[in-house]
């Protein structure tokens, strides 16, 4: 058996996997690798992982997540992991980057995009990552990204550059008014996350030419500055998993068009092709 987890901060979603068949689903709190000690991540794994799947006899281990950049942080997981999971014989640790590109491409060349709360992507040479723009975060970065739509929308509801009736409604609909939005981004943590909560207002108010413009304009931005960076980045097709991505694929298209640019699978999670990868 496999054993397979798409690690973000808010939650980890794990797959036995037997032959082709998926046998058991678990969800746990999120790992932020970088934020957690080793042995913070081990409580989480015995506490949530392990009474769901004890007796199952787990060979493999592909976890996946944000935050595993360095080998260092890769160790600690590694070692969180077969604290559990004595049984292991393999364990490979990744980051979220390279299960997008094995969900979307699987053995192809091409380019793997995540855009949801954050943003990324990387040319994948059907093997391995080859090329990666840093993402920079939402301040400097993460085009397209939920935390930099939330960004660019509370700018213009509280600048007044929407229509009246526009910005009541995002007002009255999340409760928000001047005082809690600053003290949501300057005061609070996870500002990034505060932000990315307000990204369903697009998918929802779609009609509206000012909400259209905001995120056509910032996928177009995401294409320019990140996607266009790659070599071969027209000929080859442009995948995207995450969750601002697939309930915006019509506008992520849209913003691809004039810029020659092919948009490929748009997926919700990398689960389902990542599955699929490991039990070819």
């Amino acid at each position: 058996m496999i054993l397979l987890a798409d690690c973000g901060s808010t939650k980890v979603d794990w797959r036995v996997i037997e032959g082709k068949n998926e046998i058991k689903q678990v969800t746990t709190r999120g790992m932020n690798a970088i934020l957690l000690t080793e042995q913070e991540m081990t409580d989480i794994i015995k506490a949530e992982l392990v009474p769901a799947i004890t007796g199952l006899d787990i060979k493999e281990v592909y976890f996946y997540g944000a935050g595993c950049l360095f080998d260092y942080i890769c160790a600690n997981v590694r070692r969180a992991i077969k604290a559990n999971i004595p049984s292991t014989e393999k364990i490979e640790v990744s980051t979220d980057l390279l299960a997008a590109a094995r969900a979307l491409l699987g053995d192809k060349p091409g380019i793997a995009c995540i855009i949801g709360t954050g943003a990324n992507s990387c040319y994948y040479d059907g093997e391995k990552i080859a090329e990666n723009v840093s993402p920079l975060g939402y301040i400097l970065g993460d085009e397209g990204s939920g935390a930099v739509l939330g960004k660019l929308l509370v700018g213009d509801v509280l600048k007044h550059q929407l229509p009246e009736h526009v910005c009541q409604k995002f007002l009255k609909e999340y409760d928000m008014n001047l005082q809690k939005i600053i003290e949501g981004v300057y005061k609070k943590p996870a500002a990034n996350r505060f932000l990315a909560s307000f990204a369903p207002f697009f998918q929802n108010n779609m009609d509206e030419p000012g909400i259209h413009r905001i995120i056509l304009n910032a996928f177009k931005s995401f294409f320019v500055r990140n996607v266009e960076n790659y070599k071969d980045y027209k000929k080859v097709p442009v995948s995207f998993v995450g969750s601002v991505a697939y309930h915006n694929a019509a506008v992520l298209r849209e913003a691809a068009r004039p810029l020659d640019i092919t948009v490929g699978k748009v997926e919700k999670s990398p689960m389902p092709g990542l599955i699929e990868y490991h039990t070819k």
